[in-house]
C-alpha cells in the first residue's frame, strides 16, 4: 500500500518527547523522510529528570515502525544552529522540504520552577526562557523553510501553540508568547498564499505528555495551573496522545484543499472530527469546546453538571471569548 506521505520531507523541531515526538512519529509512519531536532543529551532536560526519553529514542522508534528519521541536535535558541539545520536539510534534500511542525519549547523546567508566582515575582529575563525557543525560533525556522518551499510553490508550516493565546493559562509570558504565535501564522499566511503554502497553527488539548504524567505524579499540575487538584487529574485522565496531534497534521498535509485552512488555528479535536480519525487508543480525547468543561475550567463547576456534554462552545464564541474591546 502506498503510504500517503512517501517521497516528502518534513522536519519536526522539539522531537525528543511530547508532542513534538508524537508528530514525528506519525509523520514517518505516514511515509515522510522526517528531520527531528532536539537539544543535545547534555543540555536537555534528561540532564534534570533522567526518565525522559531522547532524541535518539524517537529516531529509534520511528525506525521500529519502519519510517525514517534524520537526527540533528539543534539548540532553537541559536541563531547558528538553525541556519546550520537548514542549510543541510537544503543540501541533504536538493532544497525540498514539504513540511515543517514548530513544536519546539525549551521552558518546561522554568515553569515548574516558578510555581505559579506572578510575573512581578520572577526577574524579567523569565520572558526569554519562554518565548526565545517558544516564539522566535518559529519565525527564523518558518523564513529558512518558506525560501524553499516558495521556490517550489508548495508546503505546509505548522506553528504549535495552545489555547494560552485565548485566555489566560500559566503566566504573561506564556500567554503572550501563544497569542503571538497565532497572529503569527494569520500575517505569515497573507504573504504565503500566493505561492501555494499553506501556514496554520494547531492548537493541542490537553496532552499526556511524559512530562505531564511527570508532574501529576507529583502534584504539580494543579500549581502551575492555578486549579484544584480533582480538576487537574481530570484534565490528565482526560487527555489526548502525543500522537493525536501528530494524526491531525498528516490528515491535514493530505488534504489537497487545506490551503483553504491558510492562516486559522486548528483545534486537534476539531481535525479529527472533519478527517475522521480517533486517538491511537481507538478513543476521543477531551474536547476544549465542551461547554461543560470550559466553564468547569473557569471555575463554574455547578453550572458546567447541568450542561450536556454535545454542547460545544461555537468558534465564533472563542472569538468573543478573546476579545478584549468591552
Amino acid at each position: 500500500m502506498t503510504l500517503p506521505l512517501a517521497g516528502q520531507y518534513a522536519l519536526v523541531t522539539g522531537a525528543s518527547r511530547g508532542i513534538g515526538r508524537g508528530i514525528a512519529l506519525q509523520l514517518a509512519q505516514a511515509g515522510a523522510t522526517v528531520y527531528i531536532t532536539g537539544r543535545e543529551p547534555a543540555k536537555s532536560d534528561t540532564t534534570v529528570e533522567t526518565t525522559l526519553p531522547a532524541l535518539q529514542q524517537t529516531a529509534r522508534d520511528i525506525q521500529d515502525r519502519g519510517g525514517k528519521a534524520v537526527v540533528v541536535y539543534c539548540d532553537h535558541s541559536n541563531d547558528d544552529d538553525i541556519k546550520r539545520l537548514f542549510d543541510q536539510i537544503e543540501n541533504e534534500t536538493a532544497g525540498c522540504l514539504d513540511i515543517l511542525v514548530n513544536n519546539a519549547y525549551s521552558a518546561i523546567q522554568d515553569f515548574r520552577k516558578a510555581s505559579g508566582a506572578p510575573f512581578f515575582e520572577l526577574e524579567p529575563e523569565f520572558w526569554d526562557s519562554v518565548n526565545s525557543v517558544g516564539l522566535r525560533n518559529n519565525y527564523v525556522c518558518a523564513v529558512y523553510a518558506a525560501r524553499m518551499m516558495v521556490k517550489r510553490k508548495t508546503g505546509l508550516i505548522v506553528n504549535i501553540s495552545s489555547a494560552g493565546g485565548l485566555q489566560y493559562v500559566f503566566n504573561v509570558a506564556y500567554g503572550v508568547g501563544k497569542c503571538a504565535v497565532d497572529r503569527m501564522s494569520a500575517d505569515m499566511a497573507v504573504e504565503l498564499k500566493p505561492y501555494n503554502v499553506t501556514c496554520v497553527t494547531v492548537w493541542p488539548g490537553t496532552v499526556r505528555t511524559e512530562m505531564a504524567q511527570l508532574m501529576q505524579q507529583r502534584d504539580e499540575i494543579a500549581t502551575v495551573l492555578k486549579i484544584d487538584k480533582a480538576l487537574a487529574d481530570k484534565q490528565v485522565a482526560t487527555a489526548e496522545s502525543p500522537e493525536f496531534s501528530g494524526l491531525g497534521i498528516v490528515a491535514l498535509a493530505r488534504d489537497q484543499r487545506k490551503l483553504r485552512k491558510s492562516g486559522k488555528i486548528l483545534l486537534t479535536y476539531d481535525l479529527a472530527r472533519e478527517y475522521g480519525f480517533k486517538d491511537i487508543d481507538g478513543k476521543m480525547p477531551g474536547d476544549m469546546r465542551q461547554l461543560s468543561t470550559a466553564l468547569e475550567f473557569l471555575g463554574w463547576k455547578r453550572l458546567a453538571g447541568w450542561i450536556p456534554g454535545f454542547i460545544r462552545v461555537p468558534l465564533f464564541g472563542l472569538h468573543m471569548a478573546s476579545y478584549k474591546f468591552l
